[in-house]
């Protein structure tokens, strides 16, 4: 699950393989949540108000980084 950006205490990362929709995942201290891309609505989870805001912030600014993210980790495989 490679870090994709850390911030403010924020960790922003994605699975490899991962079902659809296209999401990324944060953690903050001990919460953890999954936002989807498209809509920035939170998935599952949740975090403190500030946090969220602050990733849905960055979200908003880095959505074309975070879809192509999404395509490199669902085209990796893993080595048999």
């Amino acid at each position: 699950m490679p870090t994709i950006v850390t911030f403010d205490g924020i960790r922003i990362f994605m699975h490899f393989n991962e079902h659809g929709p296209p999401h990324f995942h944060v953690r903050y201290a001990e919460y953890e949540a999954s936002i989807e891309i498209a809509t920035l609505g939170l998935l599952s989870g949740g975090l403190p108000r500030r946090a969220l805001d602050r990733t849905v912030s960055w979200a908003e600014e880095s959505r074309e980084e975070l879809h192509r993210h999404w395509r490199e980790s669902q085209a990796w495989r893993r080595p048999k």
